[in-house]
C-alpha cells in the first residue's frame, strides 16, 4: 500500500488530479522525490503545455520567477500545484500558502485547494479565473 500523505487516506495521484493521459510537468522536485502510484501520465518539460504542473518552491524568488510561466503553460483549463516544504514536518521556508496566493492573484490565477502532498510537502492548487479561460 502506498504511503499516505498527511491525515488523508486519499491517494496522492487522486489528490493531485492525475489520470491516465494527463500531460504532467514536474518542476524543481528534490532529487529522488517519488510520485506515489502514478497513473499513465505523459511527462512534458521545457515550455510545453501541461494539464498539471507540480512546481516545488523553497523561496519567494523561485515562486515569483516561475508562476507566470507556469500559468501560461496550463492555459486555459489546467492546474498548477505550487508545493512548499511543510512546516508541520519541521521544515523552514519563507514560502507559505499566503505568499503563493498573493503571487497568483495578481496574475489572474486563483487557489481552489490546499493539501498535504506527502510528509514533506504541502501544495496549493491554482487555476485560471473563469473570466480568464
Amino acid at each position: 500500500m502506498p504511503r499516505v500523505a498527511g491525515y488523508s487516506a486519499t491517494p496522492q495521484s487522486r489528490k493531485l488530479g492525475l489520470k491516465d493521459g494527463t500531460r504532467l510537468a514536474v518542476v524543481g522536485a528534490p532529487e529522488g522525490w517519488p510520485l506515489e502510484a502514478p497513473p499513465a501520465v505523459e511527462n512534458v518539460d521545457g515550455d510545453d503545455a501541461a494539464d498539471v504542473i507540480l512546481a516545488f518552491v523553497r523561496d519567494l524568488a523561485t515562486l515569483d520567477g516561475g508562476i507566470g510561466g507556469w500559468g501560461r503553460r496550463i492555459a486555459p483549463a489546467g492546474m498548477v500545484w505550487v508545493l512548499w516544504p511543510r512546516k508541520a514536518a519541521g521544515h523552514r521556508s519563507e514560502v507559505d500558502e499566503n505568499a503563493i496566493r498573493e503571487a497568483a492573484l495578481v496574475r489572474g490565477l486563483v487557489d481552489v485547494k490546499v493539501a498535504a502532498v506527502d510528509t514533506d510537502w504541502s501544495g496549493l492548487k491554482l487555476v485560471w479565473r473563469k473570466e480568464n479561460r
